[in-house]
């Protein structure tokens, strides 16, 4: 039996590779809510959205003594709060996620196009937190002087791990 290697690093295929296609061409549904959340972050973050969020407030506030801050008058501050802040999460983090994979697209430009640059950090985001930790370490140790080189063992473990993929 052929063993196929998985078409992304991420376990639950939520983002593809940013050297995937598969990125950039995906299901139109993805694209769909890709655009819906592009446009609802941008808005959210608008005066016109903060404006309406403590108009929302005020008149709710104000409401108080007319339905003598009876428990559905509390109730409905806090559903309303609770479903935004829910459904809000989802959304925010599709643009952070895509946010995210255009930003290592464009230090990985970066990196390749420069000649001095060593291009072995492209692909680092798949490394694990430990692994990262230990090449920081190495690089802040390159930047107080203590040494001239970052550890070759810790960064070539890094890249043979990324030639591995």
């Amino acid at each position: 039996m052929r063993n196929n290697p998985p078409l992304s690093t991420d376990e639950l295929e939520t983002v593809p590779d940013t050297s995937s296609p598969a990125y950039a061409a995906g299901h139109p549904l993805t694209r769909a809510f890709d655009a819906f959340a592009s446009a609802v972050t941008r808005w959210a973050g608008s005066p016109l959205a903060f404006a309406l969020a403590v108009t929302s407030v005020v008149v709710w506030a104000v409401t108080g003594p007319f339905f003598h801050y009876s428990e559905n008058w509390q109730l409905v501050i806090n559903t309303g709060t609770t479903i935004i802040t829910f459904v809000m999460v989802f959304l925010i983090q599709q643009s952070q996620n895509k946010d995210s994979v255009a930003l290592h697209l464009k230090l990985n430009e970066l990196i390749a196009s420069h000649r001095a640059a060593s291009d072995k950090l492209i692909g680092i985001e798949d490394a694990s937190e430990e692994e990262l930790r230990r090449l920081a370490a190495a690089y802040l140790r390159v930047a107080s002087g203590t040494t001239t080189d970052v550890a070759p063992s810790e960064e070539d473990s890094l890249v043979q791990k990324a030639e591995d993929c």
